[in-house]
């Protein structure tokens, strides 16, 4: 029987010992294994590298935010398609909307004048022509409201918005471009003014009355609010800008007349170049503010559903949505298509009898400020009228339909809109066609402006609004017609807005004392 030596020293075999570890040192020994292996030395990157990584990373997040920018910009097409094709509602007939067309309002029997007015032209007076011309552009006017209003809903509410604001300004700029034609400067330039303060005083002012005694106030949108106090003052102190230029030259030579500036071609010739900075600038500003219209900057960027958008204003665009039309949208688009080729027809003839103007004792300032913008007017003014006749009526006899709380100021989007787009539109074409259209208006004509564009500042400034204030707005397009009928004009100024030469044209108004080239 063979013995085994044991070491006193050492009762664990060698074996087994050399694979026990006490627990401190085999946890070290794990770490150290798991740090060579997950953390080699450190690469040494070179600055030429790390730039090239740091621009593939930027051109990859490029690439990916504009494919984003795609996807987005294909899901807009396609709600927009959607919205015109009516996708998934009922389609609206031809027939259907032939006869919504003919009853879409009483006014559309006025439309017996326009053959009438036609033939006054070749064969009557220019009295008759203007007074039958005048009538037979109401139910144009109505149309156009009507139909802009109608492809509201197959374009959306913010196209759909300047689409109506585009046709409704469509009466006054083809009166306005046919003055351009004939080169009456002087007339077309009362007639901008007028058309202004029309849309600034008179036609807000009436719906602010019609459609607030029967309620304590009426919103508008703050946001819409504030943007117009400064598009319509900016439009505003553009043409305070060349009239206090004008006003600051003194002549150097002293005129034997009551004209006492410096009166010449290298003036207007000055006047015009500055005129046409003016309107590229005014221009921009225009686009801007369609673009922030259209589509505000942040996720929610839609001014309808907006935290402080009154209801009102929000339940129109549910109704724009949920609603059907009561025409066709091609229907629609060749009715207007005619009513556009009619009304600059009319508009011609009506342009052309003005003379009688001149024959009668009616003043140009006068005629241009007051008479000629109540054409655009005088479709909205009769509804008005009959509207505000209509629910007197009810609320005495009948019960009455219960108030809206928006306040329709649609008239205010016309002015800025014919301040901003279609005013230095004229100067543009008055350039390609070589008319000296500046922006050079009667200080007069400035005047009623600045006040008017504070007044209407003034009372929308809460984006509130009710009757007293619209009935105080329309005393003070009242005060405008009253004091411009005894306005003479600014003879310097109808100078330099001649067509002839400058010099020939003051000579010709010292030789005679009139105007006329």
């Amino acid at each position: 029987m063979q013995s085994i030596l044991v070491d006193p020293s050492n009762t664990i075999p060698r074996q087994r010992s050399q694979n026990l570890r006490l627990p401190d040192e085999e946890q070290g020994l794990d770490d150290e294994k798991r740090s060579q292996s997950r953390s080699p030395l450190p690469k040494v990157i070179s600055p030429g590298a790390e730039s090239q990584t740091r621009r593939r990373f930027r051109e990859i997040s490029q690439e990916l935010s504009q494919s984003l920018k795609i996807q987005e910009n294909k899901q807009e097409l396609l709600k927009f398609w959607d919205q015109w094709t009516r996708k998934g509602k009922r389609k609206i007939g031809v027939v259907e909307s032939l006869k919504a067309i003919v009853f879409s309002s009483w006014l559309n029997i006025f439309l017996v004048f326009i053959p009438l007015a036609w033939v006054s032209h070749f064969f009557w007076g220019n009295t008759t022509t203007f007074v039958l011309c005048f009538f037979a552009i109401i139910p144009l006017e109505r149309l156009f409201d009507w139909g802009g209003e109608q492809m509201a809903y197959y374009l959306g509410k913010d196209i759909g918005d300047l689409v109506v604001i585009t046709l409704n300004n469509a009466v006054e700029a083809t009166l306005a471009i046919l003055l351009l034609k004939k080169c009456e400067l002087v007339l077309l330039k009362s007639t901008i003014i007028g058309v202004v303060i029309l849309h600034l005083l008179l036609v807000p002012g009436t719906a602010f009355v019609t459609g607030g005694v029967r309620i304590i106030q009426q919103d508008l949108h703050p946001h819409l609010t504030q943007l117009n106090h400064s598009l319509l003052t900016i439009g505003v102190l553009t043409l305070l800008i060349p009239a206090s230029f004008f006003a600051s030259m003194d002549s150097p030579v002293a005129i034997q007349t009551s004209i006492q500036k410096v009166i010449s071609d290298d003036t207007r010739h000055m006047l015009l170049q500055m005129s046409r900075g003016l309107a590229v600038i005014l221009l921009v500003v225009y686009v801007c503010s369609r673009i922030y219209l259209h589509n505000p900057p942040g996720d929610e960027n839609d001014l309808a559903s907006a935290p402080l958008a009154p209801d009102a204003l929000k339940e129109h665009a549910l109704r724009l949505q949920n609603e059907d039309p009561e025409v066709n949208q091609y229907v629609c688009i060749a009715m207007l298509a005619i009513c556009i080729g009619l009304m600059a027809a009319t508009a011609e003839w009506l342009v052309e009898s003005i003379e009688f103007v001149r024959e009668s004792h009616i003043k140009q300032e006068w005629f241009g400020l007051i008479l000629l913008p109540i054409v655009s007017f005088a479709a909205d003014g009769t509804v008005a009228v009959v509207y505000f006749i209509r629910y007197t009526f009810r609320h005495f006899f009948r019960e009455p339909t219960p108030p809206t709380t928006l306040a329709r100021a649609e008239a205010i989007d016309l002015s800025i809109q014919f301040v901003l787009f279609w005013m230095p539109l004229f100067v543009l074409i008055g350039w390609w066609t070589n008319k000296p259209m500046t922006l050079l208006f009667e200080t007069f004509e400035v005047a009623v402006l600045v006040g008017s564009c504070f007044l209407v500042n003034y009372v929308t400034a809460d984006s509130k609004t009710n009757w007293a204030e619209g009935a105080a707005m329309v005393c003070f397009y009242c005060m405008i017609a009253l004091c411009s009928w005894f306005y003479d004009g600014q003879v310097d100024v109808q100078v330099l807005s001649s067509c002839g030469t400058v010099e020939e044209t003051l000579a010709n108004y010292l030789a005679t004392g009139t105007l006329s080239e």
